[in-house]
């Protein structure tokens, strides 16, 4: 891919190594592709060779890219990935057209991760975390049924609320910490999956379940409700199909 389908660079090094990691996460170029030249990059975006190398090196530091003397830069395996880099969650927030695999990578994990969580948060939630999770599903319904241009897009700050107040209701350091990182590729997967259907009820119903799992401290429920909502999810994404009307 060339350098002719980005937008505009609006100056600094910072945000030419954001407009190019959202390209590279986007999958402009792929794993083992040739990245463009110095001087290209340089020439195209208006900038000094030391703003893109500045810029290059955040991306090689956050695991994107791989310079060689000699031979040139390319773009390293999505296994290389420093998915949770606090750059890479600034360069993923709000970005929605993600890599199909990089999107297959982020749901493969959070399947594996939150039913845990879900289940860590029923053992240990507070009162305040339980207010917080109810206000957020609050939300997810209001927004639900709303006939504003804008719903949607509220709908999906509701969602994602939701599920990090999940993570800090665990009351663990670590978990609470990957819920601020994973955050930004929360927020896509919401946004993507929810970008083609046309009703939510389903989704609400398997929040809901979640919601009422955590607040009886069952933690089995909790696990087997979160694990359902990421099923439905995996078919919201394309990476199932779904079998049923109303179970997957």
């Amino acid at each position: 891919m060339t350098l002719d389908a980005l937008p505009t660079h609006s100056g600094g090094a910072e945000n030419l190594a954001r407009l190019l990691a959202r390209a590279l996460l986007a999958g402009h170029w792929q794993p083992g592709c040739l990245f463009p030249k110095e001087l290209d990059i340089s020439q195209h975006f208006s900038v000094s060779r030391n703003q893109v190398r500045n810029a290059l090196a955040s991306l090689s530091g956050a695991g994107l890219l791989e310079r060689t003397a000699g031979r040139g830069t390319r773009v390293r395996a999505m296994s290389d990935w420093h998915l949770l880099d606090p750059l890479m969650s600034e360069w993923m927030s709000g970005l929605v057209d993600i890599d199909p695999k990089l999107v297959r990578a982020i749901y493969a994990f959070r399947f594996s991760a939150e039913p845990l969580v879900a289940g860590l948060a029923a053992q240990s939630a507070s009162v305040e975390d339980i207010q917080r999770l109810e206000a957020a599903f609050a939300g997810m319904q209001r927004s639900a049924t709303a006939k504003q241009p804008d719903a949607r897009a509220h709908h999906i700050e509701h969602d994602v609320a939701f599920h990090d107040v999940i993570y800090q209701a665990t009351h663990n350091l670590v978990w609470r910490q990957m819920g601020y990182l994973l955050r930004p590729s929360i927020m896509a997967l919401v946004h993507r999956s929810q970008h083609a259907i046309e009703t939510l009820d389903d989704s609400l119903a398997r929040h809901g379940h979640v919601l009422n799992a955590i607040k009886a401290g069952d933690v089995a429920a909790a696990e087997t409700a979160a694990r359902e909502v990421l099923r439905r999810t995996a078919v919201d994404l394309g990476i199932v199909a779904d079998t049923s009307s109303n179970t997957l």
